[in-house]
């Protein structure tokens, strides 16, 4: 190897390198190193005194030797007196030693703070960043309470070089990350803020990452970056690549700031200022424009770094979910590269749209690329883009494709890789559930999933198919038959028999008259599937016989005989020995008036949330249960049968699609079937059927609502945010630094579910938390709501949901409050809202023909059954936006009933308990002159009047 002298480096280092890198063996290695450890230590305990070239020397090899994997226990005093040396390289190596091999508790730990303070007053920036990055390095505690006064005041010296405000901003980043407590910005809030504004992009990229990290606890105190920020990306997106040629990489200006910048602006709700958001929306415009514009290179650099900035972009107008016309862009832009010959762009394009699914404005937009998507489940080659296609399918999914993309994903479950069947499963099993008008589909959709993928069905599955056959009498003969009909299938799932057994063991008398399913034949194709099932299996079978035995007594004697076999009655398994037993003589000594008592049909089951829903939340992780975010679009209709039942005296047995909320279910039998010996029929559902609770909050389920005066004035800005909602039912209702408050409802006739998200934006944990809904004035006669109890502490990053069944009494005019009351960091907080609950949210479309609707239009031509508004328009006057606005509030709209094709004609009734209220509406627009005209016409003067108001405000 070439000599290398003093001033260039350090031989001794390179010879022992290149002595270690020639061993031969481990043992040859280790016997080098210690022959260099007793050399360098005897060097160190000698009377002559080592110059700085040698400490730096040795303490290098030392470093060495420990990154091979050896321990050091010496050297430490040697390098900390490296750090009193005027000489770069080595206060520099130095500073290595200490930052790899001193921990916190040394009893060096004094010195070496010593030190770094001389380093930090000597105003040598080089030497000023060396400690800097030693602070860093060590990040412990101990340094932090020595230097975190110090660092804020070096970052923002005005006569500090660039480098060190850089390396002080990171260095006080670190620290903070480890000990919050000990960085006290208070007077240095707004001078760091300042740095966005620095002339050196390195110090504001720096800047921005300090500022990100501290405002998620402190977001009040950081708020006035947002128009800094904003004013910064303005630049960087609108300068040519040529302007920032220090920080353009491959053509693509300061890209790193840029992503930095927008996720700094995730941490705030959309600018309140109309400059600042114009500006910033000009930006993201700006950012979308690009990503169409031809590539200035086919180097992969340049594509990863244009499109880092828009997927961030996308990112935050996702985040905003305010601006319509860039949410579909986004959507678009995502579409395009649905189909990119890159793999990684294709899986983040479906995971973004995933999020933009959830938003009201987009998930139209997203639901044109359903054929691009189903293709992508079907050809890709990666396994988590086939995840993320079968997440978007679940995503997108709503009543209008519901069937289509159930049978893709039952298509593409035949073929799925075993590690995401089951997941597959239960999103099939969920949205068959979800959005199934027609029961005997669900039915169907289910024996479907048991028959392709049996072993991935997991009980909550099954168990959730036969609590919804019990409760709906509309499907239960249609079940019975189509289950009698899989079980004919040479080779049967076990699921599937539990399945059978069950149903034909309650509803086998609804398919009895046909001689190709008659009670023999039935209990033949059971039995047939005995000897192969497991115990748990063959419990149900024989609990299905004994009700056999009620339903079809010309049976008994068949059954009697399989019970009082040897096999059955010395049996090896206690429980089907136990079953055995008692069913024979349950059958053989009880009458017939008892029997029926004791084995009448099971009732329906007590409502609840979906245990498959609850299932794919945990097995997608707390991140995916982020409704906003996470357990994806109309989370209130997720449960066919879930909910809370209303008292005997309300009840109606509803049809297949007039209570897909479950608002509504049949109450049980008065006397409920004695459950015998175990009766695995009667359990089968892990807890038994319990009282129904009546419509009104109960001391277990609901808050104890304060009165009106115990509550503050809603908020400033609460009637905005209610007219927010008037059109549509999901979304984000208040957003502040510390708490989003995000809203999916869904209405039914005079019934309606609420899920209310509480998210906690910061990072520390909130106490005492208690939303409370309120009704003022005579609001509790008109409206009922009961609430279910939420969490009192919501942990940092965490959500919670509560869910709020409303029904519509009579017609109201002034909607409930919210109040929520919490203590954040010892301080007690408290907003309130108004529910985003209106009178239309009760409107049933109604068609009707031209005829009709003039008839009734001139019936309802009382003064006081008219109200009409002419008034100027605050929004563009598109008319595919106005007929969506016109859907969103509830009526249905009628063509070719008015003369004009320009005007938009509707109708609808309100549904309220005490009584129906219909509405006529016709809205005149005139786009000259930028006006529209609104005249409703209804059968209650206060309802006309409210509901004009109301819907005038949208335009």
């Amino acid at each position: 190897m070439p000599a290398v002298s003093k001033g260039d480096g350090m031989r001794g280092l390179a010879v022992f390198i290149s002595d270690i890198r020639n061993c031969k063996s481990k043992e040859a290695e280790i016997k080098r190193i210690n022959k260099e450890l007793a050399n360098i230590r005897s060097k160190f305990k000698g009377d002559k005194a080592l110059d700085g070239y040698s400490k730096k020397k040795y303490v290098c090899k030392l470093l060495f030797i420990f990154l091979l994997g050896h321990d050091i226990d010496f050297g430490h005093m040697e390098a900390v007196n490296l750090l009193s040396s005027n000489k770069y390289t080595e206060k520099q190596i130095g500073y290595l030693f200490i930052s790899v091999l001193v921990n916190s508790n040394s009893e060096l730990i004094r010195l070496i703070n010593n030190a770094i303070k001389n380093d930090l007053a000597s105003r040598n920036p080089t030497f000023m960043c060396l400690a800097l990055h030693c602070i860093a390095n060590v990040g412990s505690r101990e340094m932090g309470e020595a230097f975190a006064a110090d660092i804020p005041r070096i970052l923002v010296a005005g006569d500090s070089m660039d480098s060190v405000k850089q390396s002080a901003a990171l260095c006080l980043l670190r620290l903070y990350k480890a000990s919050p407590d000990l960085v006290p910005m208070g007077e240095w809030t707004a001078r760091v803020v300042h740095l966005l504004n620095d002339q050196h992009m390195g110090v504001v990229t720096a800047a921005v990452s300090l500022i990100t990290c501290l405002c998620k606890k402190n977001p009040d105190d950081f708020k006035t970056c947002i128009s800094l920020a904003v004013s910064r990306l303005s630049r960087i997106v609108s300068s040519a690549s040529t302007d920032l040629q220090d920080y353009t990489y491959y053509f693509v200006p300061a890209p790193w700031l840029s992503v930095k910048l927008l996720r700094l602006l995730q941490c705030y709700p959309p600018p309140e200022d109309a400059a600042v958001k114009g500006r910033l929306v000009e930006c993201l415009e700006t950012v979308l424009n690009k990503a169409q514009e031809p590539p200035k290179s086919k180097k992969v650099q340049h594509s990863n770094a244009k499109n880092a900035i828009l997927f961030e972009t996308i990112s935050l107008i996702i985040h905003y979910d305010s601006e319509p016309n860039l949410l579909v862009r986004a959507c678009n832009q995502l579409g395009q590269f649905l189909q990119h010959r890159e793999t990684n762009l294709r899986y983040l394009a479906l995971e973004s749209m995933c999020t933009l699914a959830s938003s009201e404005f987009s998930h139209e937009a997203v639901k044109t690329h359903i054929d691009t998507v189903i293709n992508a489940l079907k050809t890709e080659r990666d396994v988590s883009v086939r995840q993320r296609a079968a997440d978007l399918l679940y995503a997108m999914c709503d009543r209008s494709n519901a069937k289509q993309i159930v049978s893709e994903m039952l298509r593409y479950l035949e073929t799925a890789d075993y590690a995401i069947r089951e997941e597959i499963v239960l999103k099939v099993a969920i949205l068959a559930e979800k959005y199934a008008v027609d029961y005997s589909w669900y039915v169907d959709t289910i024996l479907n999933l048991i028959r392709i993928a049996g072993d991935y069905v997991s009980e909550e599955v099954w168990y959730r198919v036969l609590q919804i056959v019990t409760n709906r009498d509309d499907v239960q003969g249609y079940a019975a038959k189509t289950v009698f009909e899989a079980l004919q299938a040479p080779a049967c799932h076990e699921n599937m028999v539990k399945v059978g057994g069950y149903i034909l063991g309650e509803f086998g008398n609804l398919i009895a008259g046909d001689p190709r399913s008659s009670p023999p034949v039935q209990f033949s194709l059971l039995h047939s599937k005995f000897h192969l099932c497991s115990v748990a299996t063959r419990a149900l079978l024989l609990s299905t016989y004994i009700k056999f035995i009620n339903l079809f007594p010309e049976t008994k004697a068949t059954i009697q005989g399989v019970l009082r076999a040897g096999s059955q009655l010395r049996n090896a398994d206690v429980e089907l020995q136990q079953r055995a037993v008692e069913y024979l003589t349950l059958s053989s000594v009880a009458s017939t008036d008892v029997l029926a008592t004791v084995l009448e049909e099971m009732p329906p089951f007590p409502e609840r949330e979906s245990s498959i829903l609850a299932k794919l939340k945990r097995k997608k992780g707390p991140g995916a249960a982020s409704a906003l975010d996470d357990s994806r679009r109309d989370t209130s209709n997720s449960d066919i049968n879930g909910g809370v039942e209303p008292t005997p005296s309300t009840v109606s047995t509803p049809s297949p699609s007039a209570d897909l909320l479950g608002l509504r279910a049949a109450p049980p039998p008065a006397a409920p079937p004695v459950p015998v010996g175990g009766n695995l029929l009667v359990d089968v559902f892990s807890d038994g059927p319990t009282a129904q609770p009546s419509l009104g909050p109960t001391p277990e389920e609901a808050f104890l609502s304060p009165g009106p005066e115990d509550i503050g004035p809603p908020i400033p800005e609460a009637d905005e945010l209610l007219n927010k909602f008037v059109c549509k039912n999901s979304g984000v209702l208040f957003e502040n630094q510390l708490l989003q408050i995000g809203v999916k409802s869904e209405f039914r006739q005079n019934l309606g579910r609420m899920y209310l998200f509480y998210g906690n934006k910061t990072s520390v944990q909130f106490q005492s938390f208690s939303p409370t809904v309120v009704h003022p004035g005579d609001l509790q006669n008109q409206l009922a709501v009961q609430t279910k109890r939420v969490a009192a502490q919501v942990d940092g990053g965490a959500q919670v949901q509560q869910v709020l069944n409303i029904e519509c009494l009579r017609d109201f005019l002034t909607p409930p409050l919210l109040s929520v009351r919490f203590r954040y960091g010892g301080t007690a907080q408290s907003l309130t809202l108004k529910l985003p609950v209106t009178i239309n949210k009760f409107f049933q479309p109604t068609e009707m023909a031209a005829q009709d609707f003039f008839q009734r239009w001139k019936q309802l031509s009382l003064p006081l059954q008219e109200a009409q508004k002419i008034f100027k328009a605050n929004h563009p006057m598109d008319a595919e936006v106005t007929k969506a606005k016109l859907l969103g509030f509830g009526s249905a709209l009628l063509d070719n009933v008015d003369p004009n094709p320009e005007n938009f004609v509707g109708a609808g009734i309100i549904q309220t308990k005490a009584l129906q209220v219909g509405c006529l509406l016709r809205l005149e627009p005139n786009v000259q002159a930028q006006m529209y005209r609104l005249t409703l016409r209804t059968s209650k003067e206060p309802v006309s009047r409210h509901l004009c108001e109301l819907l005038a405000q949208q335009f």
